[in-house]
């Protein structure tokens, strides 16, 4: 897409909002129409889930870019035996994005039942199955998507980050307890999401892989794109390896914001703080710009420390209460969405979104 053609399609997305004198009814109406944001959520998931879950509560232009380094359970039975793209957190982005009325619910609930016997169905989400099942129907990955978010009245789109599945490997530090402190090279996303040791850097193979072009085009074309949180090494610094999408993040218009974990996840972030994640980001994308950090308040020991991190990434910081009262380190989708809005208006180019 040339920077020409982005400039016209913005041009033409933003000029029924402007009010000019004699627009009309007819512009008046457009305007309402196009008031929210159109967003883009990167990650992979829970953490992504719990994104989608809290951003369709504030907007109808939502989009989220999956991961496709999953390898175990379901997913990796799959994408070995039929040489598929991992479904998995695909179909979590799915689920996330049903309404809350009966119709959403019962197909949330349907495409995430996980199938137990004693034989080769054992462990297998009925959702994984119907989403290969439409891939090799339709010859298509997105075609397919979209067509089970129709069937599932999904508030949103979902697209794979890549057309192909990606194999995560890491540098670990201790990854063989027995030699603490010999690096070694963990080979897929299960393994590294696991690991005892320290997580160093990561990569995907193969290392050039081509973006879904919907995807790059969605990132261009946002309002907004928010980044996490989940699982850091592997699913919110894999859409970083993938170089068009990478392109995109740098050079879209859009505003981004990262939202930060509630807490380490063992293995893979074991002892980090809320900087160190932003630190490790910054080595994986060193030309990534931010404009906000989002943080749960109680989760930020040292808020100078976070301060000063995001400054390197020209962000701000935003603290707010977005975990669950249970004590769970997870997010509660009412208080993201309430923070996100917040966000949104605050730091937004254009608005307000309702």
């Amino acid at each position: 897409m040339t920077g020409r053609t982005l400039r016209l399609r913005r041009l033409r997305r933003l000029t029924p909002g402007r009010g000019e004198e004699g627009a009309g009814r007819a512009g008046r109406r457009a305007a309402s129409k196009v008031a929210a944001p159109k967003v883009v959520a990167l990650g992979g998931g829970m953490g992504l889930s719990a994104s989608l879950a809290a951003l369709r509560r504030i907007t109808g232009e939502l989009t989220a870019v999956v991961t496709v380094a999953d390898d175990g359970g379901s997913s990796g039975r799959l994408r070995e035996e039929l040489s598929v793209l991992p479904p998995g957190d695909l179909r979590k982005a799915l689920a996330a994005l049903c309404g809350d009325d009966d119709w959403g619910q019962t197909w949330a609930r349907v495409i995430q039942h996980r199938f137990q016997s004693e034989g080769d169905l054992h462990g297998h989400a009925v959702g994984n199955l119907l989403i290969v099942a439409l891939w090799e129907q339709l010859g298509d990955p997105v075609q397919a998507l979209d067509l089970v978010g129709k069937l599932l009245g999904a508030q949103g789109r979902v697209l794979p980050m890549s057309a192909v599945p990606l194999e995560l490997q890491a540098l670990v530090r201790g990854h063989d307890p027995a030699r603490p402190d010999e690096v070694d090279t963990v080979r897929g996303q299960a393994t590294v999401a696991l690991t005892p040791g320290e997580v160093l850097s990561v990569q995907v193979v193969p290392t050039d892989p081509p973006a879904v072009p919907e995807a790059v085009a969605a990132v261009l074309d946002a309002d907004w794109v928010v980044l996490g949180p989940g699982s850091w090494f592997s699913s919110v610094i894999p859409h970083l390896l993938v170089p068009e999408l990478l392109d995109a993040l740098v050079q879209t218009k859009a505003r981004r914001v990262l939202s930060l974990n509630l807490a380490p996840q063992p293995g893979e972030t074991e002892g980090f703080s809320p900087q160190r994640h932003l630190e490790v980001l910054a080595r994986h994308a060193p030309k990534l710009a931010l404009d906000v950090v989002l943080a749960d308040e109680a989760a930020v020991p040292d808020r100078e420390s976070l301060a000063d991190a995001a400054k390197r990434f020209g962000a701000a910081v935003e603290l707010a209460p977005v975990a669950r009262q249970d004590g769970s380190p997870k997010h509660d989708p009412e208080l993201l969405a309430a923070a996100y809005d917040r966000i949104f208006r605050m730091h937004g180019r254009i608005g307000p979104w309702r």
